[in-house]
């Protein structure tokens, strides 16, 4: 039996998502980031799964077979943080995120808790080099 992706594109609200959010100011932020992410990337936000606003899209292909489809970028305004779905491997990215402000990070992630606490000339560089960077990987999407 084939894997079956969880994250997938839905028609389900972003807005009605964003609304969701318990936090007032998680929720200030997550409209900000939108902003943000639809301005640099031109692309219009989409919901992958329950919980992720993804822009843009691509296919990829694992040596292992193992295919799908992924956001190119995108952000999840969680519970403990906000969740920046930004492509690992892009080369500046480490560079990148010494300028970011605060932040930690995890395989795929990029993990904040507000928006106040990083540079926003700096998320709109690493949103743009992300892009850049799965678009020349995956050529075909």
């Amino acid at each position: 039996m084939p894997y079956e992706l969880k994250t997938k594109e839905t028609d389900n609200s972003v807005t009605q998502f964003i609304e969701a959010v318990e936090n007032p100011k998680k929720r200030e932020d997550a409209y900000k980031l939108l902003d943000i992410f639809t301005e640099v990337t031109g692309y219009e936000a989409k919901m992958w799964g329950t919980s992720i606003i993804g822009f843009g899209s691509y296919h990829y292909r694992y040596r292992s077979g193992h295919e799908g489809d992924a956001p190119l970028v995108g952000f999840s305004p969680r519970k403990a943080n906000i969740s920046l779905y930004l492509a690992p491997g892009e080369p500046g990215r480490e560079v990148l995120l010494q300028k970011f402000g605060k932040h930690k990070t995890g395989k795929a992630c990029v993990y904040i808790n507000k928006i106040a606490n990083i540079d926003v000339v700096v998320l709109k560089q690493l949103i743009r080099d992300s892009v850049v960077f799965l678009r020349k990987m995956y050529p075909e999407s």
